[in-house]
C-alpha cells in the first residue's frame, strides 16, 4: 500500500514538473519568437525621409514633435495638411497606389473611417508591444480597432458634455430630473433652461444608450451588425424621456448660430454640446453632462483622432515608430498645450495643464462614460433612418415605438 501511495505522489510530482517545464518553455518561446519579430522589424533599412498629413490647421502643434524625431532617430520628416473629413481620404486613395513618392506614410483619420479605409486596402495593422497600447484609455484604442486588429494611436478624442450660464445657473445640476424642474421654471420667465441637438440621432444617444439602448451589439470586442438595439424597450424609453421635453416646449428651435445667440443674450441657461464650444468667459461654466431619471450617465458618442500607418509605406517600422512617438505622454501633453484637444494617454490624467483646466476636466469625466461611434461600414446605413426617426419624435409626428422600428426594420433592409 505504501509503495503505491508513494508511486502515486511521485507519478503527480512528475506530471507537475513535466508540466512546468512545457509552460515554462511555451512562454519562452513566445518571448523568443518576439524578440526575433522585433530584431527582424528593426533591421529594416532606416529611411532618408517619411511623410505625414495633418489635419488643416494642426502643423504647429506638429512641427516641434518632428523636429525632436529628426534629432533622435536621424529620420527627415516632411509634413503636410490637409483638410481630415474628405480631402485626405480622397487624396490617399489617388496618391497611394500610384507609388510616385508623393503618397504619405503615416496620416491621421477620425476614427469612424477605420473599417472602410481598412476594407479600402488604405491602412495596416500597427504591430507594437502590449505597453504601448496600454498607455491609452481603453475605449480610444477599442475605436482604432478592427477585427481585433489595432490600425492606429489616438491622439485625441472629443464628446458632448454641459454647458452653462452661471448668472442663470449658481452650478451644474447633477440630474436631469433637477434640469427639468429648473428649465419648466425658467420658461416662465420666457428663459430656455436647457438645449440639446435631440432630434439629431448624433446627441440622442447618450440618452438612449444611458437608458440601455445600443446601435451594435458588442461581442467580445467585434461589433455584430445583424444585432441592433436602437428599438429595445431601453431605446424606445429613452426616446420617450427626449419627447417628454419637446412636449413641454422646453426646447428652443434653432440652428447652431441661433442657438449661440440665445445663450450670449442670457435667454439660454444650458445646452449639450462637445468640449469645442466652451467658451472662457467667467460667466460660463462646464461639467460632465446630467445623469439621466435612471440614475445612470448619458452615454455619449466619442469622437477619437488618430494616427495611421498608411498601406503603401515602404517603411512600416519606422512609420510605426514615428505614430508612437508622436503619441508618447509628453508629446501628447504639448499637443494639447498647442491645439487644447483631449489625448487618452492614462498617465496625463494628473498633469498640472490638464488639471487646472476646467473644459479638460469635464471632457476627461464624460469620456469615461462615452463611447466610441462605430467604426465598422455598416454604420454609414445607420444615420439617415435614425435621424428621420428622432426628428419625428421631437416634433410629435411619430410615437417613439414605432419612429424606431421603422428606422431599424429600414437599416436592416439597406444593409
Amino acid at each position: 500500500m505504501k509503495k503505491l501511495i508513494f508511486h502515486f505522489f511521485m507519478s503527480m510530482f512528475l506530471i507537475v514538473i513535466v508540466s512546468a517545464c512545457g509552460s515554462s518553455s511555451d512562454l519562452e518561446n513566445k518571448v523568443v519568437t518576439e524578440n526575433k519579430k522585433n530584431e527582424e522589424a528593426s533591421n529594416e533599412a532606416k529611411p532618408k525621409k517619411l511623410i505625414i498629413w495633418e489635419e488643416k490647421g494642426k502643423a504647429e502643434a506638429l512641427k516641434p514633435v518632428i523636429e525632436a524625431f529628426e534629432k533622435e532617430y536621424g529620420i527627415k520628416v516632411e509634413h503636410k495638411e490637409l483638410e481630415i473629413a474628405t480631402e485626405m481620404y480622397h487624396r490617399l486613395r489617388r496618391d497611394g497606389p500610384i507609388g510616385n513618392g508623393k503618397a504619405p506614410d503615416v496620416v491621421t483619420f477620425s476614427h469612424d473611417k477605420v473599417g472602410r479605409i481598412v476594407k479600402e486596402g488604405l491602412i495596416q495593422e500597427v504591430k507594437m508591444n502590449e505597453e504601448v497600447i496600454n498607455a491609452f484609455i481603453e475605449s480610444s484604442i477599442r475605436g482604432e480597432m478592427y477585427q481585433d486588429k489595432v490600425f492606429g494611436l489616438p491622439k485625441s478624442v472629443n464628446t458632448t458634455v454641459f454647458i452653462y450660464n452661471k448668472k442663470l445657473m449658481a452650478k451644474a445640476p447633477e440630474t436631469m430630473d433637477d434640469l427639468y424642474k429648473m428649465a419648466k421654471k425658467s420658461r416662465k420667465g420666457k428663459v430656455y433652461g436647457y438645449y440639446a441637438k435631440w432630434n439629431d440621432f448624433h446627441d440622442a444617444y447618450g440618452v438612449m444608450a444611458g437608458m440601455g439602448g445600443y446601435v451594435f451589439r458588442d461581442k467580445d470586442g467585434n461589433l455584430d451588425p445583424s444585432d441592433i438595439g436602437l428599438n429595445n424597450k431601453s431605446a424606445i424609453k429613452g426616446a420617450r424621456y427626449i419627447q417628454k421635453w419637446y412636449k413641454a416646449d422646453l426646447i428652443p428651435k434653432g440652428d447652431e448660430a441661433a442657438i449661440g445667440k440665445l445663450f450670449d443674450q442670457g435667454n439660454l441657461a444650458s445646452f449639450m454640446s462637445d468640449g469645442n464650444s466652451f467658451s472662457k468667459r467667467k460667466d460660463t461654466g462646464i461639467a460632465p453632462l446630467p445623469k439621466l431619471p435612471n440614475g445612470q450617465p448619458m452615454k455619449t458618442f466619442m469622437e477619437i483622432k488618430g494616427w495611421h500607418v498608411t498601406a503603401f509605406t515602404k517603411h512600416p517600422y519606422w512609420s510605426t515608430k514615428l505614430v508612437e512617438y508622436l503619441t508618447n505622454d509628453d508629446n501628447a501633453v504639448q499637443r494639447y498645450e498647442k491645439t487644447g484637444e483631449i489625448p487618452p494617454n492614462k498617465a496625463i490624467k494628473q498633469n498640472p495643464a490638464i488639471n487646472e483646466d476646467k473644459r479638460a476636466q469635464a471632457l476627461s469625466i464624460q469620456i469615461q462614460y462615452a463611447e466610441p461611434v462605430p467604426n465598422i461600414p455598416e454604420m454609414n446605413k445607420v444615420w439617415g433612418p435614425m435621424n428621420s426617426a428622432m426628428d419625428d419624435i421631437s416634433t410629435e409626428k411619430a410615437k417613439p415605438k414605432r419612429a424606431l422600428d421603422k428606422a431599424v426594420k429600414t437599416i436592416k433592409k439597406e444593409r
